[in-house]
């Protein structure tokens, strides 16, 4: 079975910070990029992998503590994913807890207000 979640757009409001806070949470770089008329952070991703980006928030979106739930890849280093974070701008939530066989979880706002949650098979 494929993917079902292909792509997720995550709006954000100061894209620079958003790039700094991303890279240092997921301990990979959030590269700068542009198409035709705007500009975005692509998240790290395989080729064939579920993918995403930052993009500016417009009027007809916005950074949410509400709404559907990322859940981005912290494997083998959820703790320091959360510490990191913290230290770029973002609001613990949730700490770090078991979610049954599905493994570990910290939920928290990114630097730009968005509710994402941190996730790893073992903590």
């Amino acid at each position: 079975m494929s993917n079902q979640i292909v792509w997720v757009d995550i709006p954000v409001i100061d894209l620079d910070r958003a790039i700094v806070f991303y890279s240092a949470v997921l301990g990979a770089e959030v590269t700068r990029e542009s198409g035709p008329g705007f500009v975005f952070g692509l998240l790290p991703h395989a080729d064939a992998g579920v993918g995403g980006c930052l993009y500016r928030a417009g009027p007809d979106n916005g950074p949410a503590e509400r709404g559907p739930l990322v859940y981005l890849n912290a494997s083998g280093r959820l703790r320091s994913a959360v510490q990191a974070a913290q230290e770029h701008g973002g609001t613990l939530l949730q700490p770090v807890h078991s979610i049954g066989e599905h493994g570990w979880r910290a939920v928290l706002l990114d630097s730009e207000g968005n509710r994402v949650a941190l996730h790893a098979p073992t903590a």
